[in-house]
């Protein structure tokens, strides 16, 4: 069976990629919890989170933005003092801040409309053949970037922002070889 290179031998990573990477997110609380993981991932390897993210699940409440929306510094401090996540204050404030920036967006148009827009609602299908073809990001994460940051997020930068899309399945950057390539193309709504 053929995956994109990245997916290595690491089962945890394997399951991830054929199961979870480049599937169409529709779902804002879950489009919100994969954006604050990939912001958790910044200068780490991915498989970090991926290995702590039922932790991370634990610590902020299920990724309930309503509820992170209202911690405070104490809830920092908790967090700052958990073993099983990344304990980076930047990151754990970002998470509180974009909660709340989720909040307004969610409030004003739905952040899965808000995301889903840049796209037209149909995932991009670049068609790389190779690994190596794929960006680490784009002119449109770019732009994704700056809007949400004009919109109160942070870490959010567009390397960030065209992993998570990647992962949301906005793009699919599956290789055309990989087994999973067909299958994500065809869950386009």
């Amino acid at each position: 069976m053929q995956r994109c290179d990245w997916a290595g031998e690491d089962p945890i990573y394997q399951a991830y990629h054929d199961t979870e990477w480049g599937v169409p997110e529709y779902d804002s609380r879950a489009l919100w919890e994969k954006l604050i993981l990939d912001g958790f991932q910044a200068g780490l390897s991915w498989i970090t989170i991926l290995k702590k993210r039922d932790n991370f699940r634990a610590a902020f409440a299920g990724f309930d933005p309503h509820q992170i929306a209202e911690w405070g510094e104490a809830d920092v401090l908790r967090l700052l003092s958990d073993p099983g996540i990344i304990r980076h204050r930047g990151k754990i404030e970002a998470a509180i801040t974009n909660a709340r920036a989720w909040q307004e967006l969610e409030a004003r148009e739905g952040f899965d409309s808000f995301m889903w827009r840049y796209v037209d609602g149909v995932p991009l299908q670049p068609g790389f053949a190779t690994q190596a073809e794929v960006p680490p990001k784009t002119a449109l994460s770019e732009q994704v970037s700056k809007d949400l940051k004009k919109a109160g997020f942070k870490f959010c930068g567009p390397t960030i922002t065209y992993a998570w899309m990647e992962a949301c399945g906005l793009v699919n950057d599956h290789i055309l070889t990989c087994h999973r390539h067909d299958p994500c193309a065809a869950m386009a709504r």
